[in-house]
């Protein structure tokens, strides 16, 4: 049985040697909200993969000179465009069941004044011939 990425095992001096960071720095990311890690009971801070991972993008950051609250604004972003890249795949895969239930489950057909039912393609009009003496009935 493997660990998830999120499974908080790591407690702080563990976390922060993972990362390459003193334990007070981590405590200082904790206050700023950069990374907050889960509490164990008794209040005793527990980190995931996942946080190691992300204190170490935030070293990497700092290293490059980006200030504190620039990397809080980075992370807010990068979190944002996660949560909406989720959100777009959930849509398109929405779109594409509605569009299969759209074309198993809807029929248009073309009836001419003298009563004869033509079956017209999903998205094609009768002929011109057929329009000025048809008229389009749908039928889910």
């Amino acid at each position: 049985m493997g660990l998830s990425a999120d499974q908080p095992v790591f407690v702080i001096s563990v976390a922060a040697e993972l990362a390459g960071m003193h334990p007070q720095t981590l405590r200082q990311y904790d206050r700023l909200g950069l990374v907050q890690p889960q509490r164990a009971p008794g209040r005793a801070r527990r980190y995931s993969a996942r946080d190691v991972a992300k204190l170490q993008e935030i070293q990497q950051l700092s290293q490059d000179g980006v200030s504190l609250e620039g990397i809080r604004r980075i992370m807010g972003l990068e979190s944002e465009v996660e949560t909406l890249r989720y959100e777009i795949e959930s849509l398109r895969q929405e779109l594409a069941t509605a569009k299969t239930r759209l074309g198993e489950s809807s029929r248009v057909f073309a009836a001419g004044v003298s009563g004869d039912i033509v079956r017209v393609p999903r998205g094609k009009r009768p002929s011109a011939h057929a329009r000025s003496r048809a008229m389009v009935l749908y039928q889910p």
